[in-house]
């Protein structure tokens, strides 16, 4: 059985980038391009045996379309090569074939899981937030697609680009209180509470993605109440709070409670009715904590008041999608006595935590820093 098991491991080692791809849901081509490169170019019966055993069987209970579509693509690519195609492929495919598409949506659920796995690379072992497998796998129930589900539960180039940079950036947000506007699917917030920030409280405008998102964290044994154990049995070091904050009607006296050290977002310069809304927010948060009559501070927490909570800088990370909607960012930016730099060639995260993820361009991605002038 130990024998089994190395074999295994030896043979996961090896896949490791092809099995993180199909967890994550790639498009099925990224994840077979990667079986290929194990294996100079070639699909080997070895990667057709992994794939099938490891990957499309471990989808029984979830995620049956996109196994049903790789599955597809790994018989045609084979046949077209005048290879050999296992059997075991040919009968599991026809399983799927003869099970109908809404009874695999029903089983779904219209959600998905994808597991995505921050990779580690060799000589990071004792960087602050590389666990001892080298290896961070967040889960996370999304979205089947956006037009069933909503944008806030889909995971967007710019909440990887700002996980990649907690992870790589421990010292910047470690014993921090950090707040999130737009936190979707909760990957950020989740990735803040691996480097041990302080107090993380996550924030979105829609019921049902902030439903989702404590869904989440629940998954990754992570409480929002303080309630729960970690899995490791201990009690858990970060304070995180979700909170329903749609941006038209957060109130000033609201947000002044907080007082975070800092704020960040994730591709939440889209639409520009909304962009006011959010900047008045970020000025809220950002504004320096007022004194009552008596001398002390309104805050949420008083502990922070007596360290001295100062609001100081709001890391947003952007996709720039239209040039005009956010040169109208910049302009309200402006006009509301805020500081924006650009710190993407500053900040870039020191590592490349998801290099098996050919949909994500990290190149496209612009990080900003925003401050009060």
């Amino acid at each position: 059985m130990a024998a089994s098991e190395n074999s295994t491991a030896e043979w996961e080692s090896q896949y490791l980038h092809v099995l993180s791809a199909f967890l994550a849901m790639e498009p099925v081509g990224s994840v077979i391009a990667l079986a290929r490169e194990c294996n100079g170019g070639s699909i080997t019966d070895g990667a057709q045996r992994f794939l099938w055993e490891i990957c499309v069987k471990a989808a029984a209970s979830g995620n049956g379309s996109y196994a049903k579509k790789l599955l597809k693509k790994l018989i045609n690519e084979v046949e077209v090569e005048n290879g050999e195609v296992l059997d075991e492929l040919y009968e599991e495919y026809a399983l799927y074939m003869s099970t109908s598409k809404e009874d695999i949506l029903a089983k779904e659920n219209i959600r998905i899981t994808k597991f995505i796995s921050f990779l580690f690379p060799e000589g990071s072992y004792k960087h602050p937030s590389c666990p001892l497998s080298r290896k961070l796998v967040i889960h996370l129930q999304c979205s089947l697609n956006m037009l069933e589900g909503g944008t806030g539960c889909s995971i967007w180039p710019s909440s990887l680009f700002l996980s990649e940079f907690v992870l790589s950036f421990p010292e910047l947000f470690a014993n921090k209180s950090c707040f999130e506007v737009g936190s979707g699917v909760g990957m950020v917030g989740i990735c803040l509470a691996h480097v041990k920030a302080k107090k993380v409280i996550l924030t979105d405008g829609d019921l049902l993605t902030l439903s989702n998102m404590r869904l989440n964290l629940e998954r990754n044994h992570l409480n929002y109440d303080d309630e729960l154990l970690n899995q490791t049995g201990e009690a858990q070091s970060t304070r995180i709070k979700c909170m329903h904050l749609p941006w038209e009607t957060a109130s000033e006296s609201e947000l002044s409670k907080y007082c975070p050290d800092i704020i960040l977002g994730a591709d939440v310069i889209y639409d520009p009715s909304c962009l006011p809304h959010l900047l008045r927010v970020l000025v809220a948060l950002l504004r320096k904590p007022t004194k009552r009559d008596n001398g002390s501070l309104k805050t949420e927490d008083n502990r922070d008041a007596q360290q001295g909570c100062s609001p100081k800088v709001a890391y947003i990370a952007s996709v720039i999608r239209n040039a005009d909607t956010f040169n109208a960012f910049l302009t309200l930016v402006d006009q509301m006595d805020l500081s924006i730099t650009d710190v993407t060639a500053e900040l870039t995260p020191r590592f490349e935590l998801l290099p098996y993820m050919h949909s994500y361009d990290r190149s496209s991605v612009r990080l900003f820093s925003i401050s009060s002038r």
